[in-house]
């Protein structure tokens, strides 16, 4: 019987040794929203095929309309929370700024409203918690070692310590973290009072954070220098150290200043960061930071009681 010749209609097959008809075996698909148009691209969630009316960039490729509806609605929901200060980062030091600024409030009122500027009388400063050395060696108030960091002689003094304060604290607790940041100013704060009070003339009243703020700026020091290697960390240094010889200008060119508080401030910063960053063997770091903390306070504490048992009388040779 004899074969039919194929007709122009009918499709022949490809010849696979033919270059002009072979084909290089990638199916073209359509977008599953969109059949008519083509594409390449496929979900990377669950491969369907997508063109660029529905894809969504992902963090790997892209992905369909559909995957991200059900990513947004499987994914867990942020809880609003109201939190006080003590809950978010640098609360410590927006904290310690918010008591200041009611301190000196306190401070006008007690005052009057002559002291907004020019700060209370001594008098009223010594009421409120100055630190003045005869009251302490002589009528052991010793917490006037801790309350002049509360305390402010007037709107500008007020005003330096908080930009100080400001620029430092944020960067220090964000170092150091809060119970730390807290132990450093604190600390700092006593040990500076305590070198204004062993060291400065036993006859003025003194008052201010800046004790305490050169702690900071101590910690901050020590604390860039153990990672001077590091680019960012040799920066801060080159700022502190320039900070620092710039309040050494001012603090011996300006009287008032009590240029004592601040070196010994600076000197506890540097000690109290380098103690609670620990050094030794990681198994007893935490005992070298107890006891490196002991030790500074218990040196404070000896050097006021050195004080007092030299402490001139009143109105004696040295008064």
């Amino acid at each position: 019987m004899d074969e039919r010749p194929p007709e122009e209609s009918d499709p022949l097959p490809p010849d696979p040794d033919d270059p002009l008809e072979r084909t290089s075996g990638i199916t073209l698909e359509t977008c599953y929203r969109h059949p008519r148009v083509v594409t390449g691209v496929h979900c990377t969630r669950c491969g369907r095929p997508i063109c660029p009316d529905c894809m969504t960039p992902a963090p790997v490729g892209y992905q369909c309309p559909e995957c991200v509806a059900e990513a947004r609605r499987t994914a867990p929901r942020r809880r609003m929370r109201v939190r006080f200060f003590l809950g978010r980062p640098g609360s410590i030091t927006t904290t310690l700024l918010m008591v200041n600024i009611a301190m000196f409030m306190v401070e006008v009122v007690v005052g009057g409203s002559g002291s907004l500027f020019g700060g209370p009388s001594e008098r009223k400063l010594f009421d409120l918690g100055a630190l003045y050395p005869p009251a302490i060696a002589l009528g052991h108030q010793y917490w006037r070692l801790i309350t002049p960091m509360f305390l402010h002689a007037g709107l500008i003094h007020l005003a330096f310590n908080s930009y100080a304060l400001y620029l430092l604290g944020f960067l220090v607790e964000d170092a150091f973290g809060k119970i730390r940041f807290l132990a450093i100013y604190f600390i700092a704060g006593f040990l500076a009072s305590v070198t204004s009070f062993a060291f400065g003339p036993i006859g003025e009243v003194g008052v201010g954070a800046s004790g305490a703020i050169f702690g900071l700026l101590g910690a901050w020091v020590a604390f860039n220098y153990r990672r001077r290697t590091s680019p960012m960390a040799s920066a801060n240094l080159r700022w502190a150290l320039m900070l620092i010889a710039l309040n050494a200008i001012l603090g011996f060119s300006i009287p008032g200043i009590d240029w004592r508080a601040h070196l010994g401030g600076l000197v506890a910063g540097a000690l109290l960061a380098s103690v609670l960053e620990g050094f030794g063997p990681r198994t007893l770091r935490p005992f070298v930071q107890v006891a490196g903390l002991i030790i500074l306070v218990a040196g404070g504490i000896a050097l006021t009681a050195l004080r007092i048992a030299t402490f001139p009388a009143l109105g004696g040779p040295g008064a």
